[in-house]
């Protein structure tokens, strides 16, 4: 295998003995931003945690290059969906970003003056560097998000996984999280990124991942956004994707 390539291979999930993602093979090249599309229900996040090892598997592989998950870790950021993690808890903006630096440092080693600058760069990517004195919890939505982000720059990965990062944000911060995503991927980054606004499809992705418990489609927008996989995917009819409904 190339060891450019993100592999997954006959991906199986079960919630309580019941099937939630059933069969699901696909290959991409590096270097790629990808959507991960489906309905609600469909197991994008469930895709997700699995290819990163953060739930357990029924059976299915998956390698980065020609690694198995465990081994490159290090090189993986992950922003999960916002109303999973606690806002409140006491952290200023900057020490979120910080914690981004953590995975790079030698054991037992605090992070020293070139770390909090590089989390301060971070920062200032995002639009962020004028809040960084402020609570996580006194930020918007848009602007929480937009901190994540700046964490997961913060690790200096290879692979960037965001689990619905434009739900429930503001227009400006969306457009700065696509901005900075769009960079990465220029920089040959990988980016897969679970999204719901069938809108933004063809402005924002590379690739996609067509799915509803099993894989209904994969690979470039334009092969692959098309009524037929979406179609299958929500079981309701497409005649055509132009101006299609948000969050449909």
């Amino acid at each position: 295998m190339s060891k450019n390539v993100i592999q997954v291979d006959h991906l199986n999930v079960s919630y309580y003995g019941k099937e939630v993602i059933q069969d699901i093979s696909f290959t991409w090249q590096t270097g790629k931003l990808i959507g991960i599309l489906g309905p609600n229900g469909a197991g994008k996040s469930t895709l997700m945690k699995a290819m990163l090892g953060l739930i357990p598997r029924d059976r299915g592989t998956i390698r980065i290059g020609n690694e198995p998950i465990k081994n490159v870790r290090k090189k993986i950021a992950y922003v999960p969906q916002r109303s999973m993690i606690d806002w409140d808890f006491p952290i200023l903006v900057k020490d979120t970003v910080l914690l981004g630096t953590y995975p790079n440092l030698p054991l037992f080693r605090r992070p020293k003056k070139k770390d909090k600058e590089w989390a301060l760069d971070c920062l200032q990517q995002v639009g962020m560097e004028a809040y960084k004195n402020n609570q996580i919890s006194e930020l918007s939505g848009g602007q929480q998000q937009r901190v994540f982000l700046a964490r997961a720059l913060a690790q200096q990965a290879e692979y960037f996984f965001l689990d619905e990062p434009f739900v429930g944000i503001d227009v400006s911060s969306e457009e700065t999280i696509i901005a900075v995503l769009k960079q990465l991927r220029d920089q040959g980054k990988t980016v897969f990124v679970v999204h719901h606004d069938l809108d933004k499809v063809e402005s924002y992705f590379d690739g996609l991942i067509i799915m509803n418990k099993k894989l209904i489609g994969t690979g470039p927008v334009t092969e692959v956004f098309k009524p037929e996989f979406m179609q299958k995917a929500y079981h309701m009819p497409f005649t055509s994707l132009d101006h299609v409904g948000a969050g449909v």
